[in-house]
């Protein structure tokens, strides 16, 4: 058999529409027998019934081969990990054959065999008769299985190559794994249906292609025969209200049952509408994974990920690159999510090359991409949830788009045509970019983007709704700037909103590493943990990021006044009666109110129970905070009653009086012999003469604090080229020169603190007092020397604590998660605890984590620190340095100290592994600045 043909198969029947049929089947997923060459070049012998398979292994379907021992996993985001030479494939091919024996009854006439996945180039035979072949691998096939079916023992043979033509259009950004992993049927079912609806100004209509009798019980239609339009009572279906009629279909010989909904997508004056409302993509893009089935995933896995977007205010998926399974559509017509649904197709490695030989405008290859684009359409046509097709991502531009683009619109003209990759938009119905900035996104939203050289492109363009297909990489500590985005796409009718990339890291669970990235299984080429890039971690547990982006999503706003809340409804196609809205005061992080809020449906002005500003108060030290949330009134599908949907929170004014600044204590620091050494002692502190550093604290042994600029470098910090800017600086070996240390009132201590090769350093004064009721107050004055030219990564105090000394941090401030400057739109003010562990989160790839912002004070068992007014706080038990240093979880060691960093500010985030980086008002430039802090023994 020829791998480098550009056909897409032979033996195909027809595409039709994945229908749930009471005609006789039989499941062919379980064991197989089989077998794994290296090369391609072997004899089909095995594909005859007398074939001995004993000494075969055996592999179940579905799944990928290389997960279960034959071979290893290999990641590439771009390259492809064969020469670029099509169609031409490496005779380094790896090949499995697979055996599976079945038995029919007696009364068994005719079938098909389906398969709904294989990678990349499948060769079928059925007790010895060659089928045909297909490709697309995220795509089905069946083959007429009925002239070759016998009563009693049948036998399926399969023989799958990794590499083929096909390869050359399966270039995602993405684990190389080959194999049978889609389910396997024999199916007696033929039938094929179309249902078309649609929904306007209260108005619904019902018609069906293909051939049989359509009923509809529960809106009263009864044998609607094909090509008949009818209008009928029928609620609409939205991601917001998605509700679903049950039809069925009946055949001579079968009945089918779908699940239809009512909607119309339309675009008006630039504008994407759905039942005539604008339409927000709250969006993220999906990769099918697990951790250790791969692109495998279980149905319940499937639901869980449906319920974690709904439950996260997530409501589109973008099927990053290829059709899902289709039970995972069943879901989002199910539970409501909008769906862009996306052809399996990817040429991306062609940009290596400058596009030379691109399939996308290669005639030759012209029947393969339309084969992929019919079979998804036809397999997906009739669900409600899919409201824009795709014809695939980063493919280039070519006449094969026009190929696909026409057969699609002349097929299904209800859905907008999405491609991203051909800035021109010739062939689509949106303008759809990766990436852009938030000032480029802001031009497109007034019309104001730069022009195309072509005046009718550039016009016909101008007309169309705008959304980003992919932003916000989510890659590691991150993503930045997701609430400036939000801000724009609600600003602007012509912005449609987008899709985050992306949903999971792909971590593959590993014996040593816990979980494998590109080149942990030793690949001569890959990109190593750029695909660590998720909103959930492998194992699908929610990430600062994603719980960031509930926060931006969230479909109710509050506005606070003067003993008023406004509660502004965001959702597009719903009141706000299904919610419940509770307000709760918080004296220092302590419930001291809560009421229930009569919140009209269509939202408005609500009268606090509370007095209410924006201010910071009086003076107090006693804080006051409202916090007013929006609960689900009753049980959801995807969500119990009370689930947090939105929440807003403001300081109230406070009352009683003000607390004065407690004065310092009278007494001097002093040079006194400690255990025979020499030190100067502040109270219950204890300084080094020499360094003036501290040394012990109430009780303790410390080391520092003293100041320092440096992080462990974030994803976004290292692809963006900042880390290499901090290194190239030496900002992670800073040497420390005492200039001074003084005794008077206070203990003052003068440094300068630099790397080598560089004139640039800072300059740090500290100042060491007592108060009235023995804290010890910390003041430190920096003050940059030289010409700083680039953001530095933190500005703050690092110090350490014996390991036994803490295990459980309380603070009062921000939480209870991780928040940077431009991230951390989940956390809120109140009081929080967690050990060291838990402060930790577990990227994949370490790198900087766990800092809590706002803080106002904090507890660590023996002391408490203090801030004025608040500062950020990591405590780790590991240094930052070894923090850098690792490059999977394990890596990471406790040692018998724990890092305390005291920050008073730290470099934004941003998106820079794929997108902008910090937003300008997120860097940290080097400036004056002064920081104090207060130690008091014991805890709040």
């Amino acid at each position: 058999m020829d791998l480098e043909t550009f056909a897409p198969g032979s033996g195909l029947l027809e595409p039709r529409a994945a229908l749930r049929s009471d005609a006789p089947a039989l499941d062919l997923n379980g064991t197989w027998r089989f077998r794994l060459s290296p090369t391609a070049n072997i004899p089909d012998d095995f594909a005859q019934p007398s074939f001995d398979d004993s000494d075969w292994g055996s592999l179940p379907v579905p799944s990928h081969w290389n997960l279960h021992g034959h071979g290893a996993p290999a990641y590439t985001n771009v390259d492809f990990p064969i020469p670029i030479d099509p169609p031409r494939v490496p005779d380094e091919n790896p090949t499995g054959d697979y055996r599976r024996v079945f038995d029919l009854s007696e009364g068994w006439t005719g079938g098909r065999l389906r398969f709904e996945g294989a990678d990349s180039f499948a060769r079928i035979w059925l007790n010895g008769h060659e089928l045909g072949f297909w490709t697309g691998s995220r795509l089905p096939a069946e083959f007429d299985a009925g002239p070759y079916l016998r009563p009693g023992r049948n036998v399926l043979a399969v023989r799958v190559h990794q590499w083929s033509a096909a390869t050359y259009l399966e270039d995602q950004d993405m684990w190389w794994l080959p194999g049978i992993f889609r389910d396997v049927t024999l199916t007696r079912s033929t039938a094929d249906v179309f249902v078309r609806t649609s929904y306007a100004d209260g108005h619904a209509t019902l018609s069906f292609e293909g051939s049989g009798r359509l009923s509809v019980p529960e809106l009263g239609v009864a044998d609607l025969a094909p090509g008949v339009e009818v209008p009928v009572e029928a609620e609409p279906w939205t991601a917001e209200t998605p509700r679903l009629y049950d039809a069925v279909v009946t055949f001579p010989e079968e009945t089918v049952r779908l699940r239809i909904g009512f909607r119309t997508i339309s675009i008006v004056d630039g504008v994407l509408l759905a039942n005539g409302r604008p339409l927000l993509f709250k969006g993220v893009n999906r990769h099918e994974f697990h951790p250790s089935r791969g692109r495998v995933v279980p149905y319940e896995t499937m639901r869980e990920d449906v319920l974690l977007m709904k439950r996260h205010n997530v409501n589109a998926v973008r099927t990053s690159h290829y059709p899902p399974h289709p039970d995972f559509l069943d879901l989002c017509d199910e539970l409501g999510l909008w769906v862009i649904d996306e052809c399996d197709l990817e040429t991306h490695g062609f940009g290596e090359v400058g596009w030379r030989g691109n399939p996308t405008d290669d005639p030759r290859y012209a029947d393969a991409l339309l084969d992929r684009m019919r079979r998804m359409v036809e397999r997906d046509k009739n669900h409600p949830s899919i409201i824009m097709w795709s014809l695939g991502n980063e493919a280039g531009v070519g006449r094969n788009l026009a190929v696909m683009a026409d057969w699609t619109r002349s097929r299904d003209s209800s859905r907008p045509i999405h491609y991203e990759g051909d800035r021109s938009c010739a062939h689509t119905d949106v303008y759809s970019r990766m990436y852009a900035s938030h000032t480029e996104v802001e031009a497109i939203g007034r019309r104001e983007e730069a022009p195309l050289d072509d005046p009718a492109l550039d016009a016909r363009r101008r007309g169309m709704p705008f959304m980003q297909c992919e932003y916000a990489h989510a890659m590691g500590n991150g993503p930045g700037g997701l609430a400036e985005y939000q801000e724009l796409f609600e600003r602007y009718p012509r912005l449609a909103g987008g899709f985050i990339w992306e949903w999971i890291d792909h971590g593959l669970a590993h014996p040593v590493h816990e979980y494998a990235y590109g080149g942990d299984y030793g690949e001569p080429v890959h990109d190593s943990n750029f695909v660590i890039d998720g909103l959930v971690f492998p194992d699908r547990t929610p990430s600062p990021g994603l719980v960031d982006l509930k926060k931006v999503f969230e479909p109710v706003r509050f506005e606070f006044g003067d003993g008023v809340v406004r509660v502004v409804n965001g959702h597009g196609f719903v009141d706000l009666s299904h919610l419940e809205f509770v307000a709760t005061v918080e004296e220092n992080g302590e419930t001291v109110a809560e009421h229930q809020l009569p919140v009209p449906a269509e939202g408005g002005e609500v009268k606090l129970p509370f007095t209410s500003g924006s201010g910071d108060g009086d003076g107090s030290e006693a804080e006051l905070w409202l916090t007013v949330r929006a609960v689900l009134a009753s049980d959801q599908p995807w969500a119990a009653a009370g689930h947090e949907i939105a929440w807003g929170q403001t300081r109230l004014t406070p009352t009683g009086t003000p607390t004065a600044p407690r004065p310092a204590a009278p007494g001097s620091p002093r040079r006194v012999v400690v255990d025979g050494q020499e030190r100067h002692v502040l109270g219950d502190a204890a300084f080094d003469p020499a360094t003036g550093r501290l040394v012990r604290l109430f009780g303790l042994d410390v080391e520092g604090p003293r100041l320092d600029l440096w992080r462990a470098p974030t994803d976004n910090d290292r692809y963006g080229g900042l880390e290499a800017k901090w290194r190239g600086l030496g900002l992670h070996r800073l040497t420390h020169r005492v200039d001074s240390v003084d005794l008077g009132d206070e203990l003052t201590v003068r440094t300068r603190v630099a790397p080598a090769a560089t004139d640039l350093g800072m300059l740090a004064t500290y100042r060491w007092a007592l108060s009235g009721d023995g804290e010890l107050l910390l003041t430190v004055d920096i003050e940059p020397d030289g010409d700083w030219q680039d953001p530095i990564p933190r500005l703050g105090l690092t110090m350490t604590l014996p390991g036994t000394a803490v295990d459980r941090v309380t603070w009062f401030g921000r939480g209870p998660g991780e928040a940077y400057p431009d991230t951390g739109m989940s956390a809120r003010v109140g009081r929080w605890t967690a050990t060291i562990e838990e402060l930790q989160t577990p990227y994949v790839y370490p790198q900087e984590n766990g800092h809590r912002a706002g803080v106002r004070w904090a507890s660590f068992g023996a002391f408490t620190v203090s801030g004025d007014p608040v500062f950020g706080l990591t405590a780790r038990r590991w240094s930052a340095d070894e923090l850098a240093a690792a490059s999977h979880r394990p890596d990471l060691v406790a040692g018998d100290r724990v890092h305390l960093h005291l920050d008073l500010a730290h470099q934004g985030i941003g998106t820079a592994t794929c997108g902008p980086g910090t937003l300008p008002k997120y860097d940290l430039r080097a400036h004056p600045a002064t920081f104090s802090l207060r130690f008091a023994p014991g805890t709040r």
